[in-house]
């Protein structure tokens, strides 16, 4: 990858939203060290236009739309927050972009084809995430994947201008540093295919499993499982944890300066993965074969762990067994969390 042909003009970003909650851009409004501003001056990058950040409304902002899609400059960033919405009946007409009177997905398509990287900003735009889920009646999906299969809107063969395939930023939401880093390697023009996984995610934050850094991984590695919602022992074995096949680093990266999903008592559900909005069990419940979890860790061969469990909980210590029933602390501090390998 190389960086733009003038160094000294800053990257175009054009943000668009479609079917989804909007939560990965307030999640980006809470981004520190850096914050959406300073990223923005670091990556040299100028916010051409977001529909909740800019000040242009009306023709103002359909002319920069028209100019990206047409024969204006072309856009150097492209991102979508949402799922692409086909519906009815492959129209794309539940979802026009107001005053414009043409589909979301029509100027989404129109605008990718020229920009240098397209982002896929949340699983929603990524893979086609909650708004796809259950019947699908407004046929969501996401720029390059359709759930697991290769597709979506721009095709499992799309390259953008740098010739990159769609970045996928996943996650429900993301975290605010996922997109910041992304963006700084972007305008330092270091992204390459190499820095994304099998799902082109971003390696900086998918190398990880969201199980490196929890708070808990002292109760995992003895076995000693919470038995109900609010316990402190390992939520993997029966409350549906996910955190030892989910790629993120949540439990490095805190959100919001202090926290993660597992430190509020809630088990990871793999938001970063396609599918994830339908796991085909309830969230909070663990499905198992002759009492062996299903969804084992992703880091050691099946035969290992089960090995490996029953003599944990053999030797599990009379305290970890004991606390795992306690009720968790509000805050499970960041300074006394145990890593695992």
């Amino acid at each position: 990858m190389t960086a733009v042909s003038d160094p000294a003009r800053p990257l175009r970003l054009l943000w668009l939203q479609s079917g989804g909650c909007g939560g990965c851009t307030l999640s980006l409004l809470g981004a520190e060290k850096p914050d959406l501003l300073t990223a923005l001056a670091a990556a040299n990058v100028e916010l051409l236009w977001h529909p909740s950040l800019s000040e242009a409304t009306g023709a103002e902002a359909r002319a920069i739309l028209e100019a990206a899609a047409g024969d204006g400059p072309p856009v150097d960033i492209l991102c979508l927050e949402g799922s692409v919405i086909n519906g009815p009946g492959g129209t794309g007409r539940f979802h026009l972009m107001a005053g414009t009177g043409k589909p979301m997905r029509d100027w989404v398509a129109a605008i990718a084809r020229r920009a240098g990287y397209v982002v896929a900003v949340g699983s929603c735009a990524a893979f086609g995430g909650v708004t796809a889920a259950g019947g699908n009646e407004v046929e969501a999906c996401g720029l390059a994947y359709d759930g697991t299969r290769a597709g979506g809107l721009l095709g499992a063969d799309f390259r953008s201008a740098r010739g990159l395939p769609v970045i996928n930023i996943a996650g429900c939401p993301i975290h605010p540093g996922w997109f910041t880093d992304t963006l700084l390697q972007i305008g330092a023009g270091t992204l390459s295919a190499a820095d994304l996984d099998e799902w082109e995610r971003p390696l900086a934050y998918t190398a990880h499993l969201v199980h490196h850094g929890c708070a808990r991984n002292e109760f995992y590695e003895f076995k000693a499982s919470a038995e109900q919602p609010g316990d402190l022992g390992c939520m993997m074995e029966n409350l549906g944890c996910k955190g030892t096949q989910a790629r993120a680093d949540c439990n490095i990266r805190p959100w919001n300066g202090g926290g993660s999903c597992l430190d509020g008592n809630y088990a990871c559900i793999n938001c970063t993965a396609p599918g994830f909005e339908e796991p085909g069990h309830a969230f909070a419940v663990t499905p198992k074969l002759a009492g062996i979890p299903i969804g084992l860790p992703t880091d050691m061969p099946k035969a290992w762990f089960v090995a490996l469990a029953s003599l944990s909980k053999a030797a599990t210590p009379k305290r970890l067994r004991d606390n795992a029933a306690r009720p968790t602390p509000a805050v499970l501090p960041h300074d006394k969390r145990k890593d695992s390998a």
